[in-house]
């Protein structure tokens, strides 16, 4: 059975959609089979991943409103070497379509249970906004990666994202926990950077990735070309750290059968003494 992860941060411009094809795709690369569904109207994923969202005669947005299943709707990558549930504009209107229906927010649960054997992974690229497509998102999931910039303002969103996931776990999905974070963009020069890099793992323990992905032109280039970095570029230093990425995610993850909600939540160390970010994070993940 396939292990669902939402990659989401309801902090725009953190890099969401470039982990995801590229965690897609490092995946791939070790072997693993992989689904790739793409919930934002802007279509970024699916065009990241090499096809056209012009071009896709059935899309998501025909798997929410239930006229065609995953297995009709999904179409192959082979450059990148995953399958893609493609988005494109024609998703913008399920949100206002889907409101007066049943099932709303787990309509994208039920489409999945159907293909769930058929791969390991199912990674979900949600948009940065609480949306009715990032709820189904989020009640289809196990687990949420968050990826995040070591800056300030990512710092005040993550208790934010964390309260959302609490309650639809509390309401909607008790499967649902956060799987870890995983600091994108990062620059080492930067001694903020550094700071709040040290504070997130001071405070959240082992709920941060050991993986870091470094700031790097190859991974921004790779999208004009249709491509995620990791195939665009394999020995770029972006693309190899995505790759040790999804070897770490393998490596940690348990069966799907033992993603189940945790009974309390985890043990954390306390905040560092003197925090560089006068903010207050969550007491846990």
């Amino acid at each position: 059975m396939a292990k669902i992860f939402c990659i989401a941060n309801q902090k725009g411009g953190v890099g969401k959609t470039t982990t995801t094809v590229n965690l897609a795709a490092g995946l791939a690369k070790v072997g693993q089979r992989v689904l790739m569904i793409d919930l934002d109207p802007q279509g970024n994923a699916t065009m990241g991943s090499g096809i056209d969202k012009r071009q896709l005669e059935t899309t998501v947005y025909d798997v929410l409103l239930e006229s065609a299943s995953v297995a009709e709707a999904r179409v192959r990558s082979e450059a990148c070497g995953y399958d893609i549930l493609g988005a494109n504009r024609e998703l913008a209107g399920a949100e206002v379509e889907m409101v007066a229906l049943d099932r709303r927010e787990k309509r994208l649960r039920t489409a999945l249970a159907a293909v769930g054997a058929e791969y390991d992974y199912i990674l979900i690229d949600c948009p940065p906004s609480l949306s009715l497509l990032t709820l189904n998102g989020l009640c289809a999931a196990h687990g949420v990666i968050v990826p995040m910039q070591c800056e300030y303002f990512a710092l005040e969103g993550l208790t934010d994202l964390v309260n959302t996931i609490k309650q639809v776990h509390a309401n909607l999905n008790k499967n649902l926990q956060i799987i870890g974070l995983l600091r994108v963009m990062f620059d080492p020069r930067i001694t903020l950077q550094q700071q709040v890099s040290e504070q997130l793992k001071a405070h959240f323990g082992d709920k941060v990735f050991d993986t870091v992905i470094p700031r790097n032109v190859r991974l921004a280039e790779a999208p004009s070309y249709g491509l995620p970095g990791v195939v665009f570029d394999p020995p770029a230093k972006g693309s190899l750290a995505f790759v040790a990425f999804a070897q770490e995610l393998v490596d940690k993850m348990p069966p799907a059968s033992a993603l189940v909600p945790e009974s309390a939540s985890p043990p954390v160390p306390a905040p560092m003494d003197a925090p560089p970010v006068a903010v207050q994070l969550p007491d846990s993940l």
